[in-house]
């Protein structure tokens, strides 16, 4: 299990952990898994799933069934400042190489399902050529239109655990790929789910991430929504709105920890 922590979000009166504080903690959870040749699922919980989780309850339940779950996004390491339950940024795109590192030093198989073969294809060229011993056996790009508990995905789920896949990297996007490896906790076991997004895109060099400059300065979000601003500007809008309310939330947990206190 993981290293339990008080930072967490209430959705309908359920409670969403953000269960690993940081890069050293997930690094041991992870190695001790492979080592015991236990499967996981890893999220990377952000504003914009927040956003998401508080409208779709399929979404919350998969959310709920990861093992793992660490901050993706300045805002939820801000709002874990302000409740005084410090947790650090781990964004999904940073995790893919620290990943397969990890999986390279264990002997690990490891396996990318989503995005498109274009990019399956470079990213673990690329990959492969960075990391010693890496052995990525398994690349699926799903068709459109993609059911993340259908037919299609059992199918890719059997295979996995067949072909012995220590590490899976998910890129379907939310919710699909939460979904996808909730069932996957089901009918792989042995498999170590991770859900990065737009992460092998990135390591592809088939989309442009912003200069560490400006990930630096906090600003990720800004360039990308300058970037791309049709399709961002309503997501932004959408996850400005719920930040008062994950404020307030924030501080109540401040504040229960400063009655706890008092008490003791």
């Amino acid at each position: 299990m993981a290293h339990r922590i008080d930072m967490y979000f209430l959705f309908n009166n359920q409670r969403l952990d953000v269960n690993v504080p940081d890069w050293g903690r997930l690094a041991s959870l992870i190695v001790d898994r492979f080592r015991t040749g236990q499967g996981f699922a890893l999220a990377t919980v952000n504003l914009d799933h927040l956003v998401k989780l508080a409208q779709d309850r399929a979404f919350l339940a998969a959310y709920l069934d990861h093992d793992l779950v660490v901050a993706d996004g300045r805002p939820i390491v801000w709002l874990s400042r302000l409740a005084r339950r410090r947790v650090a940024l781990l964004p999904g795109s940073d995790l893919i190489l620290p990943l397969c590192r990890l999986a390279a030093a264990e002997g690990g198989k490891v396996a990318f399902v989503g995005s498109s073969q274009p990019v399956l294809d470079r990213s673990a060229a690329r990959l492969v050529s960075s990391v010693d011993g890496l052995q990525v056996t398994y690349l699926r790009a799903p068709s459109q239109g993609f059911d993340p508990a259908g037919e299609d995905a059992r199918a890719i789920l059997a295979e996995l655990e067949t072909a012995g896949i220590a590490l899976c990297f998910v890129a379907l996007g939310a919710p699909k790929q939460e979904q996808f490896a909730q069932l996957g906790r089901q009918l792989s076991p042995s498999v170590g789910f991770a859900s990065i997004g737009a992460g092998l895109d990135f390591v592809a060099g088939h989309q442009r991430r912003a200069p560490r400059w400006v990930r630096a300065v906090a600003l990720e979000w800004l360039w990308r929504m300058l970037s791309h601003p049709q399709r961002l500007l309503p997501r932004y809008a959408r996850c400005f709105a719920v930040l008062p309310g994950h404020i307030a939330g924030a501080l109540r947990l401040r504040y229960q920890a400063k009655g706890r206190a008092a008490k003791g």
